[in-house]
């Protein structure tokens, strides 16, 4: 290992997480009973611009009046290059910070921009005297933010998550596509001509660069890299291979922008009874090496040694943050009483 450590961030389950519309308070109060890990309040993308002071105000009330059952809560704010970012971390957290875990900071292409988020915040936290610490999600969606990934995942102590958004930056790299998290067809290669001339075309994946870089700047700054959305909701099989792709390559989970792409999310980025089994079964049997003074012995046939012991430890960490997190997210929201500001209204 390194001298330098690297120190992990707060433990959270982020295997799915849901995006709601901030502008329908439909959709928020269904999402406070949902079974996704983290439930983002969207005022980005999905809401139009004259609707971004309706959809911050129901925001406020929806943390406020809702009881979220345990559940992590983000809030993806708009982008720094716009009018709306001040006032949306301002009134928020002003206004129902303490019942708000997350900020998702979206386009971000330098580490001043997640500096200017973190300073925000800091400065609403100790003159409202907030106890909770509020965290940073980061999105990686513009060839900037490529570019400058590495200082970004290290701008702030609040970082926690990576997210790629493969939409925007494909538009930023001026990709020839209009899907957002799928394949593109014409992002293959061709074999050879067989003795009949023909040939088979294998697609590729076009979005693995990108990936691959958001999981290793993520990892080395001890954060959770997550893979963005699949908007084709009604191809539930693409969403699966999407999500077993991302997990290969070590993210820890997927957003869902539909309730339906959640029990999937859940359940691919969760180890299986059979891993956790085995990854058990590797601590006890590197324990008992331990006493014997071997740094290494032979399981099922296959040699284990101190990197298993260290993926074994990672599952069994994530196994015991799923079986918490199904005893005590699982209730149904309820409005909380009113607040002593709304008593007197």
């Amino acid at each position: 290992m390194s001298f330098t450590i690297v120190e992990e961030t707060t433990p959270r389950l982020n295997r799915s997480e849901l995006s709601v519309p901030a502008i329908s308070t439909r959709f928020l109060e269904r999402a406070a009973t949902s079974p996704a890990d983290i439930v983002m309040l969207d005022l980005e993308d999905s809401v139009a611009p004259d609707d971004k002071a309706a959809a911050r105000k129901n925001v406020i009330e929806a943390l406020n009046d809702l009881d979220w059952g345990g559940r992590t809560v983000s809030l993806r704010i708009n982008g720094l290059d716009t009018p709306y970012m001040y006032r949306d971390v301002i009134d928020v957290v002003e206004q129902a910070g303490a019942h708000l875990d997350l900020i998702m900071v979206p386009k971000v292409g330098t580490a001043a921009d997640v500096y200017a988020v973190d300073m925000l915040i800091t400065q609403i936290e100790q003159a409202k005297g907030l106890r909770k610490r509020i965290g940073l999600e980061i999105q990686i969606e513009t060839a900037l933010g490529m570019q400058n990934i590495g200082e970004i995942a290290a701008a702030s102590r609040r970082a926690e998550s990576l997210h790629f958004g493969s939409g925007d930056y494909a538009a930023s790299t001026g990709a020839r596509t209009t899907v957002i998290g799928g394949s593109d067809p014409n992002y293959h290669t061709l074999t050879d001509p067989d003795e009949h001339g023909a040939r088979e075309r294998h697609w590729g994946d076009a979005w693995h660069y990108p990936s691959s870089q958001i999981v290793v700047a993520a990892r080395a700054n001890g954060l959770r890299p997550i893979d963005g959305p699949y908007a084709n909701i009604a191809d539930a099989e693409g969403f699966q291979s999407l999500a077993l792709r991302a997990a290969s390559l070590g993210f820890e989970g997927k957003w869902a922008i539909h309730p339906s792409q959640i029990p999937a999310a859940n359940d691919l980025f969760s180890p299986s009874k059979d891993e956790i089994t085995r990854a058990r079964r590797i601590l006890v049997a590197m324990r008992e090496a331990e006493r014997e003074g071997r740094a290494a012995v032979t399981l099922d046939g296959r040699m284990i040694d101190i990197a298993s012991l260290r993926q074994a430890e990672v599952m069994v960490r994530k196994a015991r943050l799923i079986k918490s997190r199904s005893k005590g997210g699982g209730r149904s929201a309820s409005k909380r009483k009113p607040s002593a500001r709304k008593a007197k209204a």
